[in-house]
């Protein structure tokens, strides 16, 4: 099988590259260089040239708070580039995974929210992600949208990584604590969307580590994780105000990927101390 991987330098990217590799799959994992998603013609070039049974879109502008002014870089490459690259799958008749996010949605809900909830994103950056979203249904081909939230793990800038700077720098860090969500490991996510895409059952699915925590949560079990004694106080979102607004509850239920896959992802506290000893540890002893 001859899978396709854009935004390959990034840090999803790196880890689906990995991951269909170690699955025997003709891998081809293309960066933003070597494929602008928001090219047609360079799209209709790369699927000439590597006639992909499967493509997984791991291309995305990531900076939630930069997406407020610059609205068209957010809405090309996370809006039209999914539309392009759905139609060529359809051309050539290829499956597609896209990327999607938690931030599709407004927050307001009290349980985690269903795939089958009605996607009202607060800001431009989820606003840009549904049209992404809505360009892969429209386009006729065989896709899986995964929805997922909180990305972490090597070669990436992220979350995990953030505390733990800022542990080195600071004694006490405050961190907020009324967002809800759940922390994704990328080798977890990697391995699900390469599962997820062998079964053939074509849809829209959640996918994150299991469990729900805040930031606040997330940041002392880093901190725990790594055996340092940073202070983490809780404050709310309102105490940070940043340019683009957050959901309060982004959590996402994982109804049907578990019953498809037949198993659930290792638990997001699992991940951490997963992500610390293989990666942090291992570099802070180099």
């Amino acid at each position: 099988m001859r899978v396709l991987i854009t935004g390959a330098a990034g840090m999803l990217g790196r880890r689906a590259a990995e991951e269909y590799a170690s699955r025997g799959a003709e891998t081809y994992p293309l960066t933003r260089k070597e494929l602008d998603v928001t090219d047609h013609s360079a799209i209709e070039k790369a699927f000439a040239d590597i006639r992909p049974h499967l493509v997984v879109n791991c291309a995305a502008y990531t900076n939630v708070d930069g997406a407020e002014t610059e609205k068209e870089a957010a809405l090309a490459v996370n809006g039209l580039a999914p539309r392009l690259l759905a139609l060529a799958c359809r051309r050539h008749d290829a499956a597609l995974v896209h990327v999607s996010t938690d931030y599709v949605f407004n927050g307001r809900s009290p349980r985690p929210y269903l795939i089958s909830d009605p996607p009202d994103p607060v800001n431009v950056y989820g606003a840009s992600k549904l049209m992404g979203e809505q360009g892969v249904r429209e386009a006729g081909c065989r896709y899986y949208i995964v929805r997922t939230s909180w990305l972490f793990g090597p070669d990436g800038k992220n979350f995990a990584d953030t505390i733990l700077k800022l542990a080195g720098e600071r004694d006490t860090l405050k961190v907020v604590d009324d967002q809800r969500g759940s922390p994704t490991y990328t080798p977890d996510l990697a391995r699900g969307i390469a599962g997820l895409a062998g079964t053939g059952i074509y849809g829209t699915y959640h996918f994150t580590n299991s469990g729900v925590t805040t930031w606040c949560g997330f940041a002392k079990k880093i901190l725990r994780a790594a055996g340092l004694k940073t202070k983490v106080e809780p404050c709310t979102t309102a105490e940070f105000p940043r340019p683009a607004r957050r959901p309060a509850n982004s959590a996402l239920d994982p109804f049907p990927i578990n019953r498809v896959l037949g198993c659930a992802p290792p638990s997001w506290e699992a991940a951490v101390e997963h992500y610390i000893k293989n990666h942090y540890q291992a570099q802070t002893e180099d």
